[in-house]
């Protein structure tokens, strides 16, 4: 058999502390002070400014930053999966250098095939993440060009159209997160080809840093605070 019964613990843990998680942050997000929940706000907020500029040039240099970033990460990730799909041809090499790990255990080439597999799907699913980001910052970007321009404008409809480029630019920011956590989960994954128990161990701790950024990080308190002293009246509790 090419995997142990704690292999299959080992995975069935993995996966369940991957989709568990995202469901949780989702859900929990609803009603709890998040870092997405508390950046949402600020987008909306950073829309609704636009509405009183009529030179957007540093709007669109903040928004070439952002879009920036996740460029950097899909073209990183193209050459992570290339890397990948080399390791392919040079299993018995991989073989070799586990070999010569205390804590490795024995490793044979189907098994190191599936962990590599593992890691390809990873890497393929953030690439469609950060390219959906991309797409959707380019959607931002066209609403942007669209808005007209109304000085402290009441209008239902104005404020309306700045909190639904708030959305795009959220929906943005999601897939870019998603695809940031799933390089975090693929370092978890790295350390299935070391050991199994290993491999838990690592899932658990990419749940619990990501829990601990997302919701009890001082960089949420200084965004929630940020909510408070710029809008009072829509702020997080």
């Amino acid at each position: 058999m090419s995997l142990a019964f704690v292999d299959f613990i080992a995975l069935a843990i993995f996966f369940s502390s991957w989709v568990g998680y995202t469901q949780f942050a989702r859900i929990k997000a609803k009603n709890t002070a998040c870092l997405s929940r508390c950046l949402h706000q600020h987008r909306i907020l950073w829309m609704r400014q636009i509405l009183d500029n009529d030179v957007r040039v540093s709007h669109a240099s903040l928004l070439s930053n952002l879009e920036r970033h996740v460029s950097f990460f899909a073209s990183t990730t193209l050459l992570v999966i290339a890397g990948v799909l080399t390791l392919f041809t040079q299993v018995d090499n991989v073989n070799e250098v586990l070999s010569s790990i205390p804590i490795a255990t024995e490793r044979n080439h189907v098994a190191i095939q599936i962990k590599l597999s593992l890691l390809g799907m990873i890497f393929i699913m953030a690439f469609f993440q950060f390219t959906w980001s991309m797409r959707q910052y380019g959607f931002l970007n066209i609403m942007i060009g669209a808005a007209p321009v109304e000085l402290h404008t009441k209008s239902a409809r104005l404020l309306d159209y700045a909190k639904q480029m708030g959305v795009v630019q959220d929906q943005a920011g999601h897939a870019y997160n998603y695809g940031l956590r799933s390089y975090y989960f693929s370092l978890a994954a790295l350390s299935w080809f070391f050991h199994p128990l290993l491999f838990i161990i690592s899932s658990l701790a990419v749940v619990y840093v990501l829990f601990t950024r997302e919701f009890k990080s001082r960089a949420l308190q200084a965004i929630k605070q940020g909510i408070q002293d710029l809008d009072p009246e829509n702020s997080y509790e």
